[in-house]
């Protein structure tokens, strides 16, 4: 728009300067929106937004976790723990004592009234041991040919690592997610044995293919599980993005990375198009292509943006329907402490009826506007209350599933924790060099993670997997 000085308006006809102050009124609007906008995104953080919390910088903002009623530290009657002496040690050390400390006198012949003992836990020296095994070579004089002793079947080279070394290896890597060039140093320190990364990458596919008969359980049990949680997250893999997808219970993980997001990446993982469950997730316009299941929706996610609304944009109903989901839940944990199986019908009635009014007063403080005289292409613009109002109007049997069914969360945050271990892999190693080393990090990540939930020891986990007896994952209780 051209900058116009006193002489210049003072020129214009009447027509043309009502002309020019609806033309900048139209650019004040949408400036202001902009400006709307800019400052929406400058408030956003981990608390009110679906942003990460390492995008917070320096400022934490608030947990949205209530303050608990009891004082930090051990409480009123917990026994507390420490390090238990033991019977039998493996060393002992005398100090006797032939003279008194303080007058120097002959205490040799006097004879000992008791003995003070302290016990001191360290490890001993650690090295490798090295174990050589001989087979005989003789000559059958009936077969006319030399022959040997039978050897084990896993020693069959000259010289080679044993499983115990090459299951913490994978554990130090895999579970730790120590990188591969810092095991290597590791090794040199700790055991005084360098190896390659070379070894470290060959031990991982090994590891990767010995898991497949837990995996294989794995994915029907949780095909099989009343209620199942997914979610999906961004990893650079060979220099450009892939998605993580994880699909979880309380005692089932199972990862598969794919080059798409949506439909295409949960069609290929295979577990979705036969669950028939109850799928909780965030609401991510692809799963609900699956109308075979169930779903319910995390409500993590909106009572961060109902504190947006609420805190940025000073919308009291935003606050209060955050009030209402989480009175709701408050009493579902009561009535499930009590041993009930599902509120009452008259409860359920009055929590539905709170959720649909408070719905009503948002669109009454968003109003949308009136579709344009011409047709535009693309999807008609919503503010950020308007775009989470439409969402709580259309999905509310979805987002108070948890109110009706107990067997259902609250939140999706199961899902959450178990991509979270991928994003920390991630910051520790950075990207996933390979397609291949991503994929074997995502077998053997479902395996461990599994093995984890279910009360196994991981290390342990490994080793049977790396002598061919991987552990098979339990039913989990209905």
């Amino acid at each position: 728009m051209k900058n116009l000085n006193l002489t210049d308006l003072q020129k214009l006809m009447p027509e043309d300067l009502i002309h020019l102050i609806l033309k900048q009124n139209e650019v004040i609007r949408g400036l202001e929106e902009r400006i709307k906008q800019l400052e929406e995104q400058v408030a956003k953080n981990s608390r009110n937004s679906g942003k990460p919390p390492s995008s917070d910088g320096l400022q934490k903002p608030k947990s949205l976790r209530a303050k608990g009623q009891r004082p930090s530290g051990g409480q009123k009657g917990h026994v507390g723990h420490r390090l238990e002496p033991v019977a039998a040690p493996d060393e002992i050390v005398h100090y006797a004592l032939v003279s008194c400390p303080k007058c120097q006198g002959d205490l040799q012949g006097v004879g000992v009234e008791t003995t003070i003992k302290r016990q001191v836990f360290d490890l001993p020296p650690v090295r490798l041991q090295v174990t050589e095994h001989q087979a005989e070579v003789k000559y059958c004089a009936a077969c006319r040919t030399h022959v040997m002793a039978t050897l084990p079947e896993k020693v069959s080279a000259a010289t080679q690592y044993g499983t115990r070394f090459k299951a913490q290896l994978a554990y130090l890597n895999g579970y730790q997610f120590i990188p591969t060039a810092r095991l290597a140093e590791l090794c040199a320190d700790f055991y005084g044995q360098p190896i390659s990364e070379g070894l470290v990458t060959t031990l991982l596919a090994e590891l990767s293919a010995a898991v497949e008969p837990s995996l294989a359980v794995v994915r029907d049990q949780v095909v099989q599980a009343a209620v199942a949680h997914s979610d999906e997250t961004g990893v650079r893999v060979a220099g450009t993005t892939q998605w993580w997808h994880v699909f979880a219970t309380p005692y089932l993980t199972y990862y598969c990375v794919h080059a798409k997001r949506g439909q295409v990446a949960l069609h290929a993982g295979g577990l979705l198009d036969q669950f028939q469950g109850c799928l909780v997730h965030d609401a991510f316009v692809s799963y609900f292509v699956f109308d075979q299941c169930q779903h319910a929706l995390c409500n993590a996610h909106l009572l961060r943006e109902l504190t947006f609304v609420f805190e940025e944009l000073q919308q009291d109903w935003a606050g209060t329907l955050k009030n209402l989901l989480l009175e709701i839940k408050a009493t579902v944990s009561h009535a499930q402490s009590w041993g009930h199986a599902h509120l009452t019908a008259l409860q359920m009635a009055q929590f539905t009826q709170a959720y649909t009014d408070l719905i009503y007063n948002g669109w009454q403080v968003n109003p949308l506007p009136d579709p344009p005289a011409a047709k535009k292409r693309g999807r008609i613009k919503h503010s950020t209350p308007q775009n989470l109002l439409r969402r709580l109007e259309k999905y509310p049997d979805l987002i108070l599933a948890f109110m009706h069914d107990f067997r259902v969360p609250f939140d999706n945050n199961l899902a959450e924790r178990d991509l979270r271990m991928v994003k920390v892999k991630q910051k520790i190693s950075g990207c996933f060099r390979t397609q291949a080393g991503a994929e074997m990090f995502a077998r053997i990540r479902s395996y461990i993670s599994t093995a984890r939930k279910q009360g196994i020891n991981v290390l342990l986990a490994i080793t049977d997997a790396l002598t061919g007896q991987p552990f098979i994952p339990t039913s989990p209780p209905v």
